[in-house]
């Protein structure tokens, strides 16, 4: 669109504004399950990765000149909001970053990123082509018009629901999304950096496998690689924070690099990933790797406070044949903090019936049917309790590996929970005969039971969440805009060098900008929107110099 929109209508615009998902709506709830199941069962089937074999695609070079910026953002397409507010930032020429809170590196001003990486989920909370063009292109576009940058992506599981299709008609037909082109043709691709630097995305479906074509990509572009050289890896799930409960958590990832990049002499000081949707860095004890999750750009907040402090990865445990001698990793940084991200969690009690109160309605009426059978006798009791035993269960998600005791305690007192105020409505309802009223106390009772059983909701989800159970879903049922990030990495002579940028508070009133450059963004925030350094940026070192430099 050439003419810059004069007002925010979806008219001017050329797409719609649409606020954060409602993850906990009994819509959004049922339309994911269906879409995740046939996507897993279906995936293996139907994997368009086989057939990308044919998309002609060499490496990428950005190798010319001393110095290179990339800005790193992922899990992108959620609200307007959270999400504008993201590209916003990274689409202004430069940003100026107030000093981190605890560190003591000064605000500095840093240029716009020569190139962006979109690190997997750019649409939630399911890939359609009419969501990525409200959720995704139209924000970048608008941030950005006009513009030489570049643009790669990786596909994250979101994107993966349709199989591909709506992710590579967008990024894998090389156009333009707003001032950045795209010129992969895969869903994975190589690029040269300055200073013999790679920056490398692999695209693992759910972490199940690496496909044929992708093996015979990447062994074609590492024959460029030198001795050395380091690697930028960008993946799409941060596999090693779920090691403890499942060994084979980081096996797709070491298999890449042990397989592909160490038998050149390559090494890989920086791993990116998003997926969940905060700042978490790890940095390797007596080495140089650093594992960094910064999927804060635009998706509901995940929370901080269950990470470890140490992990290990790969595991000791784990049982790839040939794997890598395992690494000890410690927590360096994280946004929000841990207090920070308990006080988010104990806000669900408010935020998640007012932001899914056909959740709460639904609570509501199996509660009313199980007052009901309760009512009816036995056998109908024994049916409810049996029933709600095998939703609590079936509720009691891990985030890795399989469920162990602790998910089965958790669901038989989640259980316990719903039975014992279905219980203790019977005796009321009994107490006061209210049965003689016919249907009426029941839809009375209806509302009262949704919003009982929302408390005990949310209370079982803080409680599980502090032992590593339904930890996404404690911060997925509250659609928390705030608390936002993304990364803008340096590459020079001295390495790469990382500068984790946090957004406390997003932007929510916004204007149309017709007068702007063509360089300008179409919208602005009518306040600014401050941005801070998350901890002190840190420096990954580059390939040392050859005897003859």
């Amino acid at each position: 669109m050439d003419e810059r929109p004069t007002d925010l209508t979806p008219k001017q615009l050329r797409f719609q504004r649409l606020p954060a998902v409602r993850w906990l709506s009994t819509r959004v709830l049922s339309g994911t399950a269906v879409r995740l199941v046939m996507a897993r069962v279906l995936g293996a089937f139907l994997d368009k990765r086989e057939l990308q074999a044919y998309a002609q695609q060499g490496v990428f070079d950005h190798s010319a000149g001393e110095e290179l910026w990339i800005d790193y953002v992922a899990d992108a397409g959620d609200g307007f909001d959270a999400t504008y507010s993201v590209a916003y930032l990274t689409s202004q020429p430069e940003l100026t970053p107030q000093k981190s809170r605890h560190g003591h590196a000064p605000s500095q001003t840093l240029p716009r990123g020569n190139i962006l990486v979109m690190g997997g989920d750019q649409v939630y909370p399911a890939a359609n082509w009419r969501d990525y063009e409200n959720r995704c292109k139209g924000p970048y576009q608008a941030a950005l018009p006009k513009g030489d940058g570049s643009l790669y992506a990786i596909p994250g599981n979101h994107d993966w629901y349709d199989g591909l299709t709506a992710f590579l008609r967008l990024f894998g037909a090389e156009r333009d999304i707003g001032g950045r082109s795209t010129y992969q043709r895969r869903s994975y691709w190589a690029a040269r950096l300055p200073h013999r630097w790679w920056l490398v995305g692999i695209d693992a479906q759910f972490d199940a496998y690496l496909d044929s074509p992708q093996l015979a990509y990447f062994t074609e572009a590492f024959e460029q690689m030198e001795p050395g050289d380091p690697v930028i890896l960008c993946v799409p799930r941060p596999s090693w924070t779920w090691t403890d409960s499942d060994p084979r958590a980081f096996d797709r990832t070491d298999y890449f690099i042990r397989t592909f990049i160490e038998p050149r002499g390559g090494r890989v000081p920086l791993i990116l990933t998003g997926d969940r949707h905060h700042y978490v860095h790890y940095e390797e004890v007596d080495g140089e790797r650093h594992l960094i999750t910064a999927g804060g750009g635009g998706a509901y907040l995940s929370g901080t406070h269950t990470m470890p402090d140490e992990l290990q990865a790969p595991p000791p445990e784990s049982m790839a044949r040939h794997g890598s001698e395992t690494r000890l990793y410690k927590r360096k940084g994280s946004f929000p903090d841990r207090a920070k991200s308990w006080q988010q969690a104990l806000k669900i009690y408010w935020r998640m019936p007012i932001r899914n109160p056909s959740f709460v309605a639904l609570l509501g009426i199996i509660h009313m049917l199980g007052l009901l059978s309760f009512v009816e006798g036995p056998g109908p009791a024994v049916a409810a309790v049996v029933a709600t035993l095998g939703i609590t269960i079936a509720f009691a998600n891990p985030s890795a590996g399989p469920r162990t005791w602790k998910y089965w305690i958790a669901a038989i007192l989640h259980a316990a929970a719903h039975l014992c105020f279905t219980g203790a409505s019977l005796l009321v309802w009994q107490w006061f005969d209210l049965e003689q009223y016919g249907w009426e106390p029941y839809l009375i009772f209806a509302p009262i039971g949704g919003a009982v059983a929302s408390v005990i909701v949310s209370t079982y989800l803080v409680i599980a969440s502090a032992f590593g159970i339904n930890d996404n879903e404690v911060f997925a049922g509250q659609s928390i805009d705030d608390y936002k990030c993304f990364l803008r990495l340096r590459i020079s002579r001295d390495g790469a060098t990382v500068f984790p940028i946090g957004v406390a508070k997003v932007g929510r009133k916004w204007r149309a900008n017709p007068q702007g450059g063509e360089e300008e963004s179409w919208i602005v925030p009518e306040t600014p929107i401050k941005t801070h350094f998350i901890e002190d940026p840190y420096t990954a070192p580059g390939k040392p110099p050859s005897g003859d430099e």
